[in-house]
């Protein structure tokens, strides 16, 4: 299967699609489902855990590079093919001492993730290398990446170290939305814990958790904002993190993680909120802004099978820390165990497509031809 095909008189590109065609896409899909709840009489579905794979049939990318960016893209593949000879610092101290680049990295280093930081930089080459270089850095230095030998085993993000950030449930991977983007639900009244260091490290570890519920074909996801207060017996905090812990996150998000929001809903946005939104504003960048919807039901973007009651979904969620966390790991761990398997059946080099990456060998067999 070639991923990289010619624009030829389409204007669109990979999660760019047209506002128009996903508007029907989104009413058609809704409109359908709004017919059979009104038909019958629902029926909810009581659920603990995450789901493992999105309703709707995976599909293959298609990229639709010109001949210029595929020649761009071309330049960055072979810039790294010789950077990954090298040894590199383990932090982003200066002096930092050196290690050689990890299986992990390695895998880290697809064909997609050059796009998305090629996209993230209008296709300009050097700014693209140079960010893609800090990033690895990076991930090294704030413990997403152990290096053996280096990294402190208290600073490495695991689920042991956030798992206390997440008794509440205030993060949540649940379900996919309708163009298969794995959900991460942010619910803010269910805060737990004052702002710390520890707050970050918690929501990058779920930023990885929900790329690895990522399927074949898709590398974005959909963030869904829930503003709600939690119920009043929890005795929890409904206030907004604070501008230096937004600013921090931001700062991440934009650098270390481009091009991954697909979509992001808000709904129960309090009046203080706006004013929130005001004062962080300026630290988002347009495009990520673009992509944002405030009060629309999310029902309009999420299949209902895979939606909570609350959002007038059919799932009757109920988040119990003890049932929820281990398994949300467990499933992602295994994604990933799929992820790297395939990594090497097909030859271990930069530059393989997350598409066959993440398919399940299980079920599939992997091939860059198929």
């Amino acid at each position: 299967m070639n991923l990289f095909r010619s624009k030829k008189g389409s204007e669109s590109s990979l999660n760019t699609a047209s506002p128009n065609s996903d508007a029907a896409s989104i009413s058609s899909r809704a409109t359908s489902t709004s017919a059979v709840s009104s038909s019958s009489k629902k029926t909810y579905i009581k659920r603990h855990t995450p789901f493992s794979e999105p309703i709707n049939p995976i599909k293959p990318p298609n990229h639709n590079l010109d001949d210029e960016q595929k020649e761009m893209y071309d330049k960055v593949l072979e810039h790294f093919k010789e950077y990954i000879k090298n040894d590199i610092p383990v932090s982003e101290k200066q002096g930092a001492e050196t290690h050689p680049i990890l299986e992990e990295e390695l895998a880290w280093l697809t064909q997609e993730c050059f796009l998305r930081y090629l996209r993230a930089s209008k296709w300009k080459v050097d700014v693209a290398i140079k960010r893609i270089e800090e990033t690895m850095v990076w991930r090294r230095t704030f413990g997403v990446v152990e290096v053996p030998g280096h990294t402190d085993p208290e600073k490495k993000i695991t689920a042991d170290l956030v798992s206390h950030e997440n008794e509440t449930g205030k993060n949540l991977i649940v379900g996919y939305d309708n163009e298969n983007r794995p959900c991460l639900y942010l619910r803010n009244g269910y805060q737990n814990t004052a702002p710390s260091i520890k707050q970050v490290q918690h929501l990058v570890f779920m930023l990885e958790r929900v790329i690895q519920y990522m399927p074949s074909g898709q590398d974005t996801l959909a963030l869904l904002i829930d503003f709600k207060a939690a119920p009043e017996h929890m005795k929890l905090s409904s206030k907004f993190p604070s501008l230096s812990i937004t600013k921090q996150v931001l700062h991440i998000l934009q650098n270390h993680y481009p091009e991954r929001l697909g979509r992001g809903l808000f709904t129960n946005i309090p009046w203080i909120g706006y004013t929130f939104f005001k004062v962080a504003g300026p630290f988002i960048d347009p495009y990520t802004r673009s992509k944002t919807i405030y009060d629309q039901p999310f029902e309009n973007f999420v299949p209902k099978e895979q939606l909570d009651k609350e959002f007038n979904g059919l799932l009757d969620f109920e988040y119990i820390h003890d049932i929820y966390w281990p398994e949300m790991n467990q499933l992602a761990e295994k994604k990933h165990a799929v992820y790297m398997s395939n990594f090497r059946k097909l030859g271990g080099e930069i530059g393989l497509s997350e598409y066959h990456l993440r398919m399940d060998v299980t079920a599939k067999t992997v091939s860059v031809e198929a």
